[in-house]
């Protein structure tokens, strides 16, 4: 690929060209445009927040999709005043997308709109067969019948 600064070695990776190619489609998007202005705050290990600032636009010009992992905010209003009327015109009122690609387990748990912040609230919701968890040691490979012990998560208290 000629004149990107994504310099992975894709011939190691097989199988991955899917996630390469979102990758660049997203850094490319992201140098061509900047608006609306966002956040991603990261307040644990399992919970972050997008922001958005979407001053000018109400909750019924937003619309938020997720789909294959791919979380999308789309915002459309039409003008507020004629455009001829503005001396000078700083704040922006223009249509917008927005895509965000969601690691796997990554939620959307919520949303809200406040003083032109759109705030999404993410959780990484780890499915428990997928949870590391502690193998029980018995006298034999079938285990003992009688015993009602399960294999326990890792990360839960007893």
């Amino acid at each position: 690929m000629t004149g990107s600064t994504f310099t992975f070695p894709r011939g190691a990776f097989v199988g991955f060209d899917h996630i390469f190619n979102d990758l660049e489609r997203m850094a490319s998007a992201h140098q061509k445009d900047h608006y609306p202005p966002h956040n991603v705050v990261k307040h644990n290990e399992d919970e972050y927040l997008i922001e958005l600032a979407v001053v000018g636009f109400k909750q019924e010009h937003i619309d938020i999709q997720m789909h294959d992992g791919i979380l999308t905010v789309k915002g459309n209003r039409d003008s507020r005043r004629d455009q001829n009327l503005y001396v000078h015109k700083g704040i922006s009122g223009r249509k917008f997308e927005r895509s965000f690609r969601l690691s796997e387990f990554v939620e959307v748990t919520g949303a809200t709109l406040e003083d032109g912040l759109l705030t999404i609230a993410l959780e990484r919701i780890i499915p428990d067969e997928k949870r590391p968890r502690k193998i029980a040691i018995t006298n034999n490979l079938r285990g003992n019948k009688d015993d009602n012990t399960s294999p326990e998560l890792l990360n839960e208290s007893a």
